[in-house]
């Protein structure tokens, strides 16, 4: 079998697979420079493809001995114009243009616009941005059968380019047919994240999550302004977030982007839930095998503010260079979680606990990790819940989470600082101390003389029953037997 180190690094590495990284060989480079989980992209290819691609993360999984998570990124209500004449049309600054429930080809002053849920709720003064706001139009007036605008940026526009209204709510639901077929798939094939794509509203997630039916966790995608909105909400209800900056980043002005990227991963942190950033992070190794500096600012900044996870797109799914994205990624992370600053400045968003015995025993973990000389802190878990709550600490030290849930092993996969093992359901006390102790000796989590935090539940193996630290040490004789 081949075997993975144990990464030193805390924030964990999601890279989207796609054409140029969907065979075993790839995604087995990807994985050994840094990579911790995969995304796949629903919105391009057919549901074998995906299941080739699924089928060979699971086989990867087994052969170096490593839960990994797997997303599910659902396509979401892609609002798209009709065709025109020629394909494409070029419209002028300053002109009017108007966009129509008319379904003959458009030209240079109007094109159908094929989603009549649009036409009722569009206001005289509001933005429509196309082709991801390379035109923009703000709308004169509007009725059931035509949106009339100025066009403020003008170009050239073509066939099913897409379409993004910044400025009102839009009455479509965040699962379409296709995302509903997409999620049946996803969960039959074992996904361990659903991205819900365009969530404007928490009724979005709520509704996502009673077609799943119970099976697997919930990362809402912020990308839509109307979403910061009711942001707290939303955060409630999902399981994770993802900072998806790319319709985010055209919906509003781009110097708006960058705090609210802050404001979103902070209070994603308050909550415990994993949060992660994406989109362009390193835009340019689609290309070239090297980033430019501005974009490795940018990944080391979503380092710096305690991101969970950082994320690849196109660098990994289309890119020439999808290993050596990973390599640099991984190298970006590790040298900003060196720096002698980084636990001062991930400790610069407060993360009160709540006032249970769970979150006041996880946040004794990392009092205790600041105090004393400890390795690491071994969490066992059915859920995921208290491994989550030790990570919002963002302890000194690394955790080894130990459940006997693959599913729960998987998708703490996204979870900053957690390295899961799967292993058999524990049954004592004494059963769990020397496990843990057997187990933290076998992922290198110290060695004779060494000490770590347990905490567990007891009962063992009843939800949410947190209610047990105990320091332990690693003692000669136990090394002894491990290297044996």
């Amino acid at each position: 079998m081949a075997k993975l180190d144990r990464r030193e690094r805390k924030v964990k590495i999601l890279a989207t697979l796609g054409p140029a990284s969907s065979d075993r060989e790839t995604i087995g480079k990807l994985l050994r420079a840094g990579a911790d989980a995969f995304r796949v992209n629903m919105s391009h290819g057919e549901h074998q493809a995906h299941a080739a691609t699924i089928a060979t993360i699971r086989a990867a999984e087994r052969e170096f001995g490593r839960p990994i998570g797997v997303l599910c990124d659902l396509q979401g209500p892609k609002l798209r114009v009709g065709t025109f004449r020629g394909g494409k049309a070029t419209v002028r600054h300053g002109s009017h243009f108007t966009l129509d429930r008319n379904k003959k080809l458009g030209d240079e002053t109007r094109v159908c616009l094929p989603h009549p849920e649009l036409f009722g709720v569009l206001e005289k003064g509001q933005r429509l941005l196309i082709d991801d706001g390379k035109l923009r139009f703000k709308v004169l007036q509007a009725n059931e059968d035509e949106i009339v605008c100025s066009t403020e940026v003008g170009g050239v526009i073509s066939d099913r380019k897409g379409v993004n209204v910044p400025d009102a709510i839009v009455p479509v639901p965040a699962l379409t047919e296709k995302d509903r077929r997409d999620l049946a798939f996803a969960v039959e094939q074992g996904a361990d994240w659903i991205g819900l794509s365009f969530v404007q509203r928490p009724e979005d997630v709520a509704d996502a999550r009673r077609i799943m039916g119970g099976y697997g966790a919930l990362m809402a995608k912020i990308e839509k302004p109307a979403a910061i909105t009711r942001l707290d909400e939303i955060i409630e209800l999902a399981d994770g977030i993802m900072v998806a900056r790319g319709d985010l980043g055209v919906e509003l002005n781009p110097e708006e982007v960058p705090p609210l990227q802050k404001r979103i991963v902070e209070k994603a942190r308050a909550t415990g839930k994993p949060v992660v950033v994406a989109t362009q992070m390193l835009e340019s190794m689609i290309e070239s095998p090297t980033p430019t500096r501005a974009e490795v600012s940018d990944v080391a900044n979503a380092v710096y503010d305690g991101a969970d996870a950082v994320m690849l797109s196109a660098e990994t799914a289309v890119g020439q260079w999808p290993a050596e994205a990973v390599t640099i990624m991984d190298r970006i992370a590790g040298q900003v979680e060196r720096d002698t600053t980084y636990g001062e400045r991930i400790h610069i968003a407060e993360t009160l606990p709540d006032a249970t015995l769970a979150d006041a025993l996880a946040q004794a973990c990392a009092s205790i990790a600041d105090t004393l000389p400890i390795e690491g802190i071994i969490v066992f878990t059915g859920s995921g819940s208290t491994a989550r709550r030790v990570a919002r600490e963002r302890p000194a030290v690394p955790m080894l989470v130990m459940t006997p849930s693959l599913h729960t092993a998987r998708r703490v996969a996204l979870l900053w600082g957690a390295h899961a093992v799967h292993t058999r359901d524990i049954g004592s006390f004494e059963e769990m101390i020397g496990k843990g102790k057997r187990m933290a000796l076998r992922q290198g989590f110290g060695n004779a003389g060494s000490r770590l935090i347990a905490l567990a539940g007891v009962p063992f193996g009843t939800p949410g029953s947190t209610n047990l630290l105990h320091v332990v040490t690693l003692s000669g004789d136990e090394l002894k037997r491990h290297q044996s």
